[in-house]
Formats: C-alpha cells, structure tokens, sequence
C-alpha cells in the first residue's frame, strides 16, 4: 500500500495541501521569509503522534467500556540545537478524569496503541527516544 500527499507552492515560503479531504496551510514565520498563515511542519508531526495514539486509546477504552469523562494527549518533546533541528525525545502524557477508572485498563489501552496499533509512534520510535506516562485526575 502506497500513500502521498502532494504540496503546492502558494508563495514566498507557504505550501498548501490536502490531507483526507482537508485543505492545510504550512507557513513560516514573518521574521525567515514566511507570512505565518498557517503552522510550521515540525509541530504537526507531534499532532499526527498524539492523534494516532489518542484515537487508539480512547477506541479500545471505550470497546473495553470504560466510561471517561475527558481525555487529553500531551505530547512534549526536545529538539536539538544544531542543524538539522530535529525532535531527539518526545514524551507523551495521557491524561484521564473519571470516576473510579482502572488503571490496569488504562495501561493497556496505552500500550496497545504503543506496541501493537499506533504507526507513527512506530516510525518515530526508530529515530528517537519515545517515552509515555498516564495520569488520572477524578
């Protein structure tokens, strides 16, 4: 299975693509040419981590029928200070709210996403240190 995404130059430093029906701006900022009309491409490979993952999760919980209140994704990361400037850890936190909510269903929630379903977590764990932790609030 093959799959691509086509990016057409709009001008000075902006791309736009389409992305599963969806129209995306990328841009740089103001100060190295761009106009900032939209996000830098580094940030969205985090957003592309946190939503596999957290779509994985909050999939298999709710197959597992445990009922949570909210759910959010963090993902923190490092980059390097030298060119090229790329994400040398990332760290994802996977926070729950909910009422008596069981760990055990959580972990394993996370670690089907981790081990088994999350693709891009897959592909970044070849290239850099990947760490992940839950916390739960009532």
């Amino acid at each position: 299975m093959k799959s691509e995404v086509l990016l057409n130059w709009v001008d000075e430093l902006a791309f736009e693509t389409n992305v599963n029906g969806h129209k995306i701006i990328l841009d740089a900022e103001d100060g190295v040419g761009g106009m900032d009309r939209g996000p830098r491409p580094k940030p969205l490979l985090l957003v592309s981590l946190g939503g596999c993952t957290a779509m994985d999760v909050i999939s298999i919980l709710k197959k597992m029928r445990v009922n949570v209140k909210k759910f959010n994704v963090r993902v923190d990361s490092e980059i390097t200070e030298e060119h090229p400037k790329h994400y040398c850890k990332i760290h994802i936190i996977y926070e729950f709210w909910g009422k008596d909510l069981p760990m055990d269903k959580l972990e394993k929630a996370v670690n089907l996403s981790q081990d088994k379903y999350c693709g891009v977590s897959y592909s970044l764990k070849k290239a850099l240190e990947l760490t992940y932790e839950i916390k739960v609030f009532n």
